[in-house]
């Protein structure tokens, strides 16, 4: 079991050091960690975010655990070069993209969600979202115009093939579940959107056991905090995803809880190799203080045991240990709690 580690910056190297603490009192046969620089801590290193030895290491691992990016002493570079580019640099070479983002209300939070404790308590979903198209990886640019302003453009662009091999991947997520898919797209206003939604419908017809509905983005967004119980599996594009699966988070309480994992089509020899992280940033502002909340990655380390190395019980065994938990009333701050990092982790480890 080889894993890549990429703590990163700010809190991930506190969030990343209480999920391998998890890992090794599961007592994994054969697990052989190896160690990486991304983000910012590797610029100052390296003078780039993503190293090629950092990739290389990726693509010599079965899966990789990532912690966080990003630094505002690096706001001042070349988009190219800011922290931020490390994470999106290793999804488009190691071929990633779908990224799973379960929410789920966890028992005992509901008053602590934004929204009313019986709404929130519906909240079990998963979040299907493509990773190597739409607007993050158009063409872009700046420029400035005859009558002398600027002007930013960026392009939203998807082929049939990126739709469908994302879609596929959410109709058997759906089939894993309560077998229920909602797309999420804008296609009233955006030729790319009808193009995204064409191609699902064409995909559904291999899938007649997935009830399927179509969602604009916007009623999307107002829905999940209206009736979020309708939703069982979404699949949406890059940026519908990335503002969606944030709101989830802020529904089910904190974005200390949700944890991500990031799919290809390589294959290991017990899954899908992946890449696997909590989906907050840094939190510079108390990285190194030992207040992070290290639940999502904790729940990041238990979807990789599930997606790359075939481990379901390990994974429902972290899973559950992390229910306990925060029953248990072990909160973090951002949870309203006092308990450090460390004594978030301890708890887990004590309920395994």
């Amino acid at each position: 079991m080889r894993i890549a580690v990429f703590p990163g910056d700010g809190i991930g190297a506190e969030v990343i050091a209480e999920a391998l603490r998890v890992l090794d009192a599961l007592r994994l046969p054969g697990a052989v960690y190896l160690a990486g620089d991304v983000g910012a801590i590797a610029y100052q290193r390296h003078g780039h975010p993503l190293p090629q030895e950092t990739v290389e290491t990726a693509r010599n691992c079965d899966a990789v655990l990532f912690g966080a990016v990003g630094d505002p002493s690096c706001d001042h570079l070349e988009r190219h070069l800011r922290p931020e580019q490390a994470v999106l640099g290793l999804r488009a070479q190691l071929g990633l993209f779908a990224n799973l983002r379960p929410a789920t209300m966890f028992a005992g939070l509901e008053d602590l969600s934004a929204l009313k404790p019986e709404i929130a308590r519906q909240i079990d979903l998963l979040i299907v979202r493509e990773l190597n198209g739409d607007v993050y990886f158009g063409d872009k640019g700046t420029r400035t115009r005859d009558d002398g302003q600027r002007e930013g453009w960026d392009m939203m662009s998807y082929s049939e093939g990126e739709v469908r091999r994302i879609a596929h991947t959410a109709f058997l997520a759906a089939q894993g579940r309560k077998g229920r898919l909602t797309s999420v797209d804008k296609a009233n206003v955006l030729e790319t959107s009808q193009l995204w939604r064409d191609a699902v419908i064409e995909v559904a017809a291999e899938y007649p056991d997935v009830a399927l509905d179509h969602m604009y983005v916007d009623n999307a967004a107002m829905q999940l905090v209206r009736n979020p119980g309708q939703f069982d599996v979404v699949v949406t594009g890059n940026l519908f995803g990335d503002i969606l699966s944030d709101q989830a988070s802020m529904c089910v309480g904190s974005i200390g809880l949700l944890a991500s994992a990031s799919l290809g089509e390589q294959k290991t020899a017990h899954g899908t190799f992946g890449l696997y992280e909590p989906i907050h940033g840094t939190a510079p502002d108390i990285a190194g203080q030992g207040r992070a909340n290290p639940i999502a990655t904790i729940l990041s380390a238990a979807m990789m045991l599930r997606h790359s190395f075939g481990r379901e019980n390990d994974a429902m065994r972290i899973e559950s240990a992390v229910a306990q938990t925060l029953a248990d009333g072990v909160h973090g701050g951002d949870l309203g709690g006092s308990a450090s990092t460390k004594e978030i982790g301890d708890a887990v480890i004590d309920r395994l």
